[in-house]
């Protein structure tokens, strides 16, 4: 099918995105890679009346080292996060998780910040996001402001921006030495997940120090597993240990359950295993 009608703007900083944003309503989108919201818009399931093209803002391209954390920026596609050196040393589950998103073409064209504005709860980037107590940082008409994944995810396909506001940055605290892992079930090579588990570690003389668990497609956003985090800090890094704190996995639907647990034993046993 062919897209609704729609106002083409192409701003050439962020302070003109927003302005373009309030201007034209509550019924304009922005675009970035286009890679979830061009299959929509060609089947005519959304209609804006005004498209806000940020692909020429470079400001919010790349990762930056801002010492205790990573800068992501918004335009950053799953390619260049996939292969950056710092993600790599700082932040290996986003590394991780990316390199399963679709295939190598939408790597390339889709971004990072995207992703999460798009909040499929079946996308890979929201669970793990939320697990690595990531910082949102948002630009609108009364200036910037920060908020924490764990208020950004509001329901499917909601988040707190505000429909006069894009998302800048996605500030991720550094987690060095950390071991990590994506597990991931899909029907198919390439497809949404129907379960996948983010699991990060830190394990100092055989004992877990610190853990962070995102849940993805569990419920209508991520989740993250606080009782599993809870059943394994302090306590050796075992096969026993990792089964039990795997059984406190929630989804809140018995199928779903079930493939929770199990995915989440097996994404602890391959960070612990590192």
């Amino acid at each position: 099918m062919i897209p609704a009608e729609f106002k083409y703007l192409f701003p050439s900083t962020v302070d003109e995105a927003v302005r373009m944003l309030a201007e034209e309503g509550e019924d304009a989108k922005v675009i970035a890679g286009g890679q979830s919201l061009v299959p929509v818009l060609r089947m005519r399931l959304a209609a804006p009346t005004a498209l806000i093209d940020i692909g020429g803002l470079t400001e919010l391209t790349g990762v930056r080292d801002d010492g205790d954390s990573l800068l992501i920026g918004a335009m950053t596609t799953h390619y260049e996060v996939q292969r950056d050196h710092l993600v790599q040393d700082h932040a290996l589950l986003l590394k991780l998780v990316t390199d399963t998103i679709a295939d190598p073409q939408i790597r390339h064209r889709g971004t990072f910040g995207g992703s999460l504005c798009h909040a499929d709860p079946a996308g890979d980037l929201l669970a793990p996001v939320l697990a690595l107590d990531a910082v949102m940082i948002i630009a609108g008409p009364s200036g910037r402001r920060e908020v924490p994944a764990s208020e950004f995810f509001v329901d499917y396909f909601t988040t707190a921006l505000g429909p006069d506001e894009i998302l800048l940055d996605v500030r991720v605290p550094k987690y060095t030495g950390w071991s990590a892992h994506y597990e991931k079930l899909n029907r198919v090579a390439q497809a949404w997940s129907i379960v996948a588990v983010a699991a990060a570690v830190q394990v100092r003389d055989g004992t877990v120090s610190a853990a962070r668990v995102g849940l993805t497609n569990v419920g209508s956003g991520p989740v993250r597993a606080v009782d599993v985090e809870a059943a394994l800090v302090g306590q050796p890094a075992s096969a026993e240990v990792i089964s039990e704190a795997a059984l406190r996995a929630s989804s809140g639907d018995g199928y779903k359950d079930n493939l929770a647990r199990v995915l989440t034993g097996r994404a602890l046993t391959a960070a612990v295993a590192g």
